[in-house]
């Protein structure tokens, strides 16, 4: 709640005046998460007696932020820690990054390539950056061979196998046989045919395999490890150069603590256990065929950065929980059928007698039948409202009532929780405020987006609700964003993927990101860095509109209407993110208060909310923490 304060403050109370929705990220908690990767494969291979050592990787595809990635190869140089790229823009990213890392990093190369990606990667090489590209189809060895010849660079060589153990969960579709990339056993042994034949065998250096994300169990992991280290010892013995064994990802996270090898939202492993099966499965298969113990790397993305950001969010409002009161409902019994009206005296009956299952019976019957009357014509909608007012008090009282509730989130499922809506996959979920009372209120959380799937309405518990605290001013909420009095969420563990695969349905783009750092100040935390998320104007230049144009048409329009004073409101609203940020109150006076304060101009090479420096702009006339600009490229 600190750095929520601290964030959502206006710059003129100390704040940085950044608007909800918002990541928080641990870059320390990151630097942990790498650390125990680290030492829980140092500590297996020295306790098992491995003749090599492990260096991983992180795939950047996981979380493309620069400051991530940044921060991945920093912690990572003292452990030879590299990156992972699956498209040429990744491995201009990866290149520019590891410029700064170990130089004995590898830099792995997947994904499908063309002839440009595969001379960056041979480029890489040439820039000393330990490269290894990584050949996910069998025509892939070609352009390889083709390229390096004409670019007078050897190539460092890595194929990825397809295995035949594949786990039964909702990542198993991306291995085994019927898996999206890697080569069979028939191609695996043609492609090493090939490159003996071009006197190139000895770039083959690394086998790469993936038996999917989530692996559920460390007895899965060791079969498929076991499957990978026999072919990596069978191209040792057909002459290949083979040094490195890349076991990809699959190192889950419990995101429920069930710690269940039979949970979708959880693994029945810790890291420690997942590098003893890993170790210990290459071990046991090189020693058989007394082949060297490779150098391991693995592509734990998910389980490296999930944990170290958090997405802030605010619940605005909620249904109310009471039951209004119902009219009295003699004055529209004439209109009623006769089998309505039947419907309704035996209610009245059975009420008297307590026979509450009759009672909702014949509720729901004269429902019904009211419906059908509404449709025709023959019933007013105060009286289908009355009818409905009586069946939801009937059914309070006799405990059949849903009493979950709607909350209302400043929020976007598309954008921020992607994974949710996409494959059901659920995040923890929690107030992070109100820890010392308890939450009596059951609520499922509905987004901003005009779409019925805009909802998390599964959680981790199993349960299709959420515990929630009661909001300020009976359900109402505060509806301000602006972090005075609001009922804050926190998702966890959300780190890897959401940003990446999140899009801008309904325009609402990313929230507002502010990285924290341990301090030994008086909050024992230090902001380091804060990004507003994407303004109006900038999700609406992402789909190829102009707001600058955009403004002068509707600057001219509100000139001919004559109300030109509310230009400057419509020129905030371009600024403001798309989110709910304002209280009624200042919204009304951000389009009335700005008066002859306004002016609007023109200064090249800015735009949008984040250039306000020197720049000819819209200015409103409110207080100085509250000025802003809005310019025109």
């Amino acid at each position: 709640m600190k750095v929520v304060k601290k964030a959502t403050e206006a710059k003129g109370c100390g704040g940085l005046g950044l608007q909800l929705p918002l990541i928080v990220r641990f870059p320390d908690v990151l630097k942990n998460r790498l650390e125990a990767l680290q030492g829980a494969f140092d500590f297996a291979i020295q306790s098992q007696g491995y003749d090599s050592h492990y260096q991983g990787v992180y795939p950047v595809k996981c979380n493309q932020d620069r400051f991530i990635v940044e921060d991945v190869v920093e912690f990572g140089l003292p452990y030879r820690f590299g990156l992972e790229a699956g498209s040429k823009a990744e491995l201009l990213l990866a290149m520019s990054c590891l410029c700064k890392g170990s130089q004995d990093g590898f830099l792995i190369c997947n994904g499908y390539k063309d002839a440009e990606y595969v001379s960056l990667a041979l480029v890489a090489r040439r820039l000393q950056l330990n490269t290894v590209i990584v050949l996910e189809q069998e025509e892939e060895v070609d352009l390889v061979i083709e390229m390096g010849r004409k670019l007078g660079v050897p190539p460092v060589i890595g194929m990825r196998a397809k295995l035949r153990t594949k786990h039964a969960g909702h990542f198993g579709s991306t291995s085994g046989e019927k898996g999206k990339f890697g080569l069979t056993t028939a191609q695996v042994l043609r492609v090493a045919k090939r490159l003996e034949r071009e006197g190139m065998l000895d770039c083959l250096q690394l086998l790469h395999f993936h038996i999917g994300s989530q692996i559920p169990s460390t007895a899965l992991l060791a079969d498929g490890v076991g499957e990978a280290a026999q072919i990596y010892c069978e191209l040792v013995r057909l002459g290949a150069g083979m040094r490195v064994i890349d076991v990809g990802g699959g190192l889950g996270i419990d995101y429920d603590g069930s710690r269940s090898p039979n949970s979708d939202n959880s693994v029945g492993y810790g890291v420690q256990e997942y590098a003893a099966a890993v170790v210990q499965s290459i071990r046991l298969a090189c020693d058989r065929k007394f082949v060297k113990h490779p150098i391991i790397c693995s592509e734990s993305g998910r389980a490296l950065i999930s944990h170290h950001s958090v997405l802030i969010f605010e619940a605005v409002s909620a249904t109310k929980g009471a039951s209004p009161a119902v009219p009295p409902l003699d004055f529209f019994i004439e209109s009623l059928t006769d089998d309505a009206r039947a419907d309704y005296f035996n209610i009245r009956a059975a009420a008297i007698k307590e026979d509450y299952e009759m009672c909702m019976l014949y509720a729901n019957q004269l429902k019904d039948r009211c419906v059908d009357q509404f449709k025709e014509g023959s019933l007013g909608l105060e009286h289908l409202a009355g009818v409905d007012s009586l069946c939801e008090l009937l059914a309070k009282a006799t405990g059949s009532l849903d009493q979950v509730r709607t909350y209302h989130v400043n929020l976007s499922v598309f954008t921020s929780v992607p994974d949710f809506w996409g494959i059901g996959q659920q995040f923890p979920i929690v107030p992070i405020h109100k820890l010392d009372q308890r939450p009596m209120v059951k609520g499922i959380l509905s987004d901003l987006t005009c779409d019925s799937d805009g909802k998390i309405d599964k959680f981790i518990t199993g349960e299709s609700s959420l515990a929630l605290h009661e909001l300020e001013g009976g359900g109402e909420g505060n509806g301000n964003g602006n972090g005075n009095g609001g009922y804050y969420l926190g998702m966890f563990l959300g780190g890897a993927y959401q940003e990446a695969l999140g899009g801008m349905h309904n325009l609402f783009g990313g929230p507002s990101v502010v990285r924290v750092a341990q301090s030994d100040g008086p909050h024992s935390f230090a902001v380091t860095r804060a990004v507003p998320g994407l303004s109006c104007g900038e999700v609406l230049r992402a789909m190829q509109h102009e707001p600058e144009v955009m403004f002068e048409a509707l600057r001219h329009r509100a000139e001919e209407c004559g109300i030109a004073a509310l230009v400057g409101g419509i020129a905030r609203s371009f600024h403001n993110m798309p989110y709910l940020s304002a209280t009624n109150a200042s919204a009304a006076a951000m389009f009335v208060g700005c008066g002859n304060g306004c002016y609007y101009g023109q200064e090249d090479g800015h735009h949008g909310s984040h250039h306000p420096a020197n720049a000819a702009a819209v200015v409103i006339g409110v207080a100085d923490e509250e000025q802003w600009t809005y310019c025109c490229a």
